[in-house]
């Protein structure tokens, strides 16, 4: 049975919105940081309780997103099963447990993103145009661009006791957020898209029962 995923994608925009400003707002301290590393690196209590609260605000939009998008992104797929069953690669409940995986989850959701996008379209069994997935190949690949470089940069800024150290860092930490932010930016053009493709085909159905 379809389901109507439209207030969901609404939310999530929002919220994806929220992520990108927030990301934002760390790429200004680490472009900060690199433009004065010095006068940053002894600004000392004051810059650390200003980015502790920035992450705190960070972990707390990102955690919502992750929830709302989750069940987001389960809908469309479950109502990818009404249109085409048959080239759903995986079932349902990994539109959700494919993202816990490590490793896999650099390339499994994506798979699940293509077959669900094939299944909205108006002929499910077309082959892909030249062009048709470069939206959610591009969100993906700043995305996973964005998930490997804030991982380096993390551990980077853990084990920086020099100031040269702690600036490389900052530096792998701006890169991320540009990263983040250019993937939050086309993550909210997929989700828009994507649902406005079930819906139209959603509603085309109801027309054509009429």
């Amino acid at each position: 049975m379809l389901r109507n995923p439209n207030g969901l994608a609404h939310a999530v925009t929002a919220l994806l919105g929220v992520n990108v400003f927030l990301d934002l707002l760390g790429a200004g301290v680490e472009l900060w940081t690199l433009s004065d590393p010095e006068e940053a690196y002894e600004a000392g209590a004051f810059a650390g309780v200003n980015l502790v609260a920035l992450s705190l605000a960070d972990i707390g939009a990102y955690l919502a997103t992750i929830v709302l998008f989750l069940v987001w992104f389960h809908r469309v797929r479950r109502n990818a099963d009404v249109w085409a069953l048959d080239i759903q690669s995986r079932t349902p409940g990994w539109a959700i447990g494919a993202w816990f995986i490590p490793i896999a989850n650099l390339w499994i959701p994506r798979a699940i993103a293509a077959d669900i996008w094939r299944a909205s379209r108006q002929d499910p069994y077309a082959s892909d145009g030249a062009r048709e997935m470069a939206l959610l190949n591009s969100w993906w690949a700043f995305w996973v661009a964005g998930a490997v470089t804030d991982q380096v940069a993390s551990r980077m800024y853990s084990r920086a006791e020099t100031l040269d150290a702690w600036t490389t860092a900052a530096a792998w930490s701006l890169a991320g957020y540009l990263f983040t932010i250019a993937a939050g930016v086309l993550a909210i053009l997929f989700v828009r898209r994507l649902t406005s493709m079930q819906h139209a085909k959603a509603t085309g159905m109801l027309s054509a029962a009429r």
